[in-house]
């Protein structure tokens, strides 16, 4: 309600939600355990230690046994593997406070608010790049060798960190005058925990969205490549495979390219409209833990492609890169009032455009094409012994379709009939001809 004086309250500027995402609360359950379980899953089902990727037995009572044990449940903490995390952790909050950048205004919230964001993830990439090169020079690869040694003990503190950082936002939610996500005030613990109840939560200047979004797990993940060919380097006498060269170069091309790009993220579905719960914490370790699998795999499977094989899936990577580049290219300039290609558009009754040609008139989510011919080419490079090492295309694929598909929904909501119109121009969801 709208009190005499004409000011909203706070039950008028956060409606209860009253339409559940992910099946509800047992689905919000279900993938809070479950993406845990995976990533657990991931490691020991494709270790060096456990006879390989799969194992090519599995001694499933050893396995019962092992799971109704504490010392096993025990044996995934470690005590020194959760110092270093909480150290790299640190170092990124450090840098954040630390280093110079630019300040990047957001979009208008609804209570007519504008958040103001510090940028500079890319100078905090350098500066990790800068202190991994030195200890390299210094002490040769054998340092980094850590990582792969302490991985199940880094998987779990970080797995807490995500839990942590979802558990205490939530709490914090309930503080007045917090402006909640209009998809997460349903009042039920579990779901709300889960999707993120308060849409940008802080502490001081720091937006503890955006900085998770982007800075903890995507450089975790590129360090974590440099130290999987380290690894292999210390095992091969200095010798680094042509595979896990690509594997490395794809991976921090990509992470690189994201950081450079920051401000890029300030528009998307994820900062303007989805809370900060588990669901978006989770990827500080889903990035660094599970998208690396195949560098890990590379480690104790090292595989030399030769030229041929090496440049075909160079070629993959670069034009899925194009293509991704090209299509958030032709958005960015759209959205902050250039059109130097020309591109046609249709007009809404809200006064908003929405692109009709170029790479956004092939498909309403081009960007996401690109991205899945990058995830296929980090694959190739593993060859073709395991489909363990292809579940982050096929993760990816559902991951990306389920956003497609939250993505039209708002936009059907926010469009009315304009949307419609649009879908009629613009038929293809990702692929042209094909989804």
């Amino acid at each position: 309600m709208t009190s005499a004086k004409g000011k909203t309250t706070s039950s008028e500027l956060n409606p209860r939600t009253t339409r559940y995402e992910f099946l509800g609360p047992p689905g919000a359950l279900a993938i809070c355990i479950g993406t845990p379980v995976v990533m657990y899953a991931m490691y020991f089902g494709c270790a060096e230690e456990y006879g390989g990727c799969p194992p090519p037995q599995v001694d499933w009572a050893a396995v019962a046994s092992a799971l109704t044990s504490w010392s096993w449940w025990r044996g995934l903490w470690d005590t020194q593997a959760a110092s270093l995390y909480l150290a790299y952790y640190a170092f990124v909050v450090v840098s954040w406070y630390l280093l110079p950048g630019k300040y990047v205004q957001g979009l208008p919230m609804r209570n007519g608010q504008v958040k103001t964001y510090k940028v500079n993830a890319f100078a905090t990439l350098l500066l990790l790049f800068g202190i991994s090169a030195g200890v390299l020079w210094r002490h040769g690869p054998q340092p980094f060798t850590i990582i792969y040694e302490k991985w199940v003990g880094l998987l779990t503190a970080s797995t807490l960190m995500s839990f942590a950082l979802a558990l205490g936002c939530y709490l914090a939610s309930f503080r007045d005058g917090a402006l909640l996500a209009l998809g997460g005030n349903s009042g039920n613990f579990i779901y709300d925990f889960f999707i993120g109840r308060e849409l940008n939560p802080s502490i001081g200047s720091l937006d503890l969205k955006s900085f998770n979004e982007l800075r903890p797990g995507l450089m975790l993940w590129a360090l974590v490549d440099i130290a999987m060919a380290c690894t292999q380097a210390v095992r091969r006498g200095g010798h680094v495979t042509d595979s896990m060269w690509l594997v490395v170069l794809f991976q921090c091309w990509y992470v690189a390219d994201a950081l450079y790009n920051e401000s890029a993220v300030f528009t998307t579905m994820d900062i303007t409209s989805d809370g900060f719960g588990f669901m978006l914490a989770l990827a500080i370790t889903i990035e660094p833990f599970l998208y690396s699998l195949q560098a890990r795999y590379l480690v104790f499977n090292p595989t030399e492609l030769g030229p041929v094989y090496t440049a075909m899936i160079l070629a993959v990577n670069l034009l899925g890169y194009y293509i991704f580049r090209a299509a958030n290219g032709e958005k960015n300039d759209f959205r902050n009032g250039r059109n130097p290609k020309n591109l046609q558009y249709i007009t809404t009754e809200s006064g908003r455009k929405l692109l009709t040609s170029g790479w956004w008139g092939r498909s309403r989510h081009p960007n996401y094409m690109g991205d899945l011919l990058m995830a296929l080419a980090w694959s190739l490079p593993t060859g073709f012994n395991t489909p363990l090492t292809y579940f982050y295309v096929i993760y990816f694929t559902i991951l990306l379709v389920h956003r497609q598909q939250r993505d039209d929904e708002a936009c059907r909501k926010k469009y009315g009939k304009d949307w419609e119109k649009y879908k009629s121009i613009v038929p293809w969801r990702i692929v042209p001809c094909l989804y």
